[in-house]
């Protein structure tokens, strides 16, 4: 998508808001080229917004002074950018070898029992999404997952049952 593009859709720098736009000057302190922010201004659009949206990128790459192809490029190469809406929780369920050889599978099939969700999908309340994830780094403690920022290893399904029961009741 190109910024001519953008602007003629009508997104330009107005659509971040006046706190992101704060957050990323902020972050601009540590790089010395603009172009450098993309990632932190991607983590900050998806943290106040849950996910990045094309305007968004547009928007950034606007605000940013760069091109939208090259926002795009960081954007769908981090597995920890959203460029669809997801859950509010977010399960990352490694799959990695080390994982699927201890039981991942078990525990994807204990997630679709009991969320009725299965890798890329979303619980109907919008509780929820599962997504693959190649490797948390705890081959030693397989398998393991994180829900949002949590991780968890050395799982089994009824230990599974158990944090997704404790996740459901401290949601806000």
């Amino acid at each position: 998508m190109s910024e001519i593009f953008a602007r003629d859709r009508g997104w330009s720098q107005a659509y971040l808001s006046e706190q992101e736009r704060a957050e990323i000057e902020h972050e601009a302190e540590c790089y010395p080229r603009r172009e450098g922010l993309c990632i932190e201004a991607l983590r900050i659009v998806q943290q106040h917004r849950g996910w990045v949206s094309d305007e968004s990128v547009a928007a950034i790459a606007d605000y940013l002074g760069v091109d939208a192809a090259q926002v795009e490029s960081v954007a769908t190469f981090y597995n920890l950018i959203f460029r669809e809406p997801v859950g509010r929780q977010v399960i990352y369920l490694c799959n990695s070898v080390s994982c699927w050889m201890l039981g991942c599978e078990s525990l994807r099939a204990r997630i679709r029992d009991e969320l009725g969700i299965d890798f890329g999908e979303t619980t109907g309340d919008g509780a929820y999404t599962l997504l693959p994830i190649t490797c948390l780094g705890d081959c030693d403690h397989a398998p393991a997952l994180m829900i949002g920022d949590r991780h968890y290893h050395d799982l089994d399904s009824a230990r599974l049952s158990e944090l997704l029961g404790n996740d459901r009741g401290t949601e806000e």
